[in-house]
């Protein structure tokens, strides 16, 4: 099974990732990595950190000569502003000590009161420094390797914006993995140009005003193998992992399998997408993606559609948001760490990534193979009954 392990904090020296139960032979290389990363840094509204903190990959071990071994692989993403600034020597510092200038004043909407009092902590940066969502970074690196996975069995995952604040894109307008350039080149990563333009100006008066932006991202497989999940297990269904992968995306509060929630409302005559024969390619087709792809916690081959909502970001440029000293306990506002305006496009990348991993794992734990021909050779002569 394909599974992985992030370690790392937002201002430390580095992050890690561990990715074990890859198939030897799949070609990677440090430039695929850091295309994907690069992706991840996308967006307009934005903050200036995207400026100066570079990623910097190192493929530690499991990769040889452009290819994996079969063992875990191991990379780690070196944080160039923890190098070049002193004051994260000192802030960050493994070695035994304190800092001189604790956080206390906590963030609503931040992980920083409940980690405190989970972990028995008075300073909020001991929780905020891991649930950063620059570890996220980390996600991204070990999704690269996914995806070079899945495009050995054709599947390709790609994502785009289909709102941010009170702008939307109009319906039925979906890219495909060509049109995946495009999407990038928008600068919210909006397929849709028009409201694209819309998205911007939105941003731009959050931006005046000091505010953040939410928005929901729509992320599509394509060519996705019937099969991956199990109707047999609760733990097992694939919307269910996926509904967990993408809720797991720091400041995403809401997912929704293709058109749930519209669904809902619907009768169920005008609910599920009709199954039909195909008989020029002799397989079963659903005319629709009202079901976004799966049935009964399984694949059904064809389009998979994954929507993530995220909240408007709870660090703000003008911090307003009351709250309380955790030590003093006199109210006060929320104090303010570099931010951004919204990270729906780069949310949209690491939504990529969560699907990716998710597809992946199933596609592993379907077909097996301890090389990517035996897991090709698996995958092709794979076959559905009926």
């Amino acid at each position: 099974m394909l599974r992985y392990l992030t370690a790392g904090e937002s201002h430390g020296q580095a992050l890690v990732v561990i990715v074990e139960g890859l198939p030897a032979g799949l070609r990677i290389t440090v430039e695929d990595i850091q295309i994907e990363l690069s992706r991840r840094r996308l967006g307009y509204g934005r903050g200036p950190r995207q400026r100066f903190e570079k990623d910097e990959v190192t493929l530690v071990g499991g990769v040889r000569h452009g290819r994996t071994l079969g063992s875990p692989v191991a990379i780690e993403i070196k944080n160039s502003e923890w190098f070049r600034s002193d004051k994260w020597h000192k802030e960050m510092d493994p070695a035994p000590g304190a800092t001189a200038d604790p956080l206390t004043k906590v963030r609503p909407g931040h992980a920083d009161l409940a980690g405190m009092q989970k972990y028995g902590f008075t300073d909020a940066r001991d929780v905020l420094e891991r649930a950063s969502a620059r570890e996220t970074a980390a996600r991204v690196a070990a999704g690269a390797l996914a995806k070079a996975l899945l495009r050995t069995i054709g599947v390709e995952v790609i994502s785009h914006v289909i709102s941010m604040g009170t702008a939307k894109s109009a319906g039925g307008q979906r890219p495909t993995p060509s049109d995946l350039n495009q999407v990038d080149e928008s600068p919210v990563r909006s397929f849709d140009t028009a409201a694209g333009e819309r998205m911007v100006t939105e941003i731009e008066q959050a931006a005046k005003e000091g505010d953040s932006l939410g928005g929901i991202v729509e992320v599509l497989a394509y060519g996705v193998p019937v099969g991956l999940g199990s109707h047999v297990h609760w733990d097992r269904k694939i919307d269910a992992l996926l509904a967990q992968a993408i809720m797991s995306i720091q400041a995403v509060k809401g997912v929704e399998i293709g058109d749930g929630f519209e669904v809902a409302t619907r009768r169920g005559s005008n609910g599920h997408d009709p199954i039909h024969w195909d008989e020029a390619t002799k397989t079963f087709v659903r005319t629709g993606t009202l079901a976004g792809g799966t049935e009964g916690g399984i694949t059904t081959g064809e389009l998979l559609v994954v929507r993530a909502a995220m909240k408007p970001l709870a660090t703000l440029n003008k911090p307003t948001l009351p709250t309380v000293d955790v030590i003093t306990k006199e109210a006060g506002v929320s104090f303010k760490e570099r931010t951004d305006v919204t990270a729906v496009p780069a949310m949209g990348v690491v939504a990529e990534t969560m699907v990716a991993l998710i597809l992946a794992a199933e596609a592993q734990r379907k077909f097996g193979g301890d090389s990517v021909t035996e897991f090709v050779r698996n995958a092709n002569s794979a076959t559905q009954p009926l």
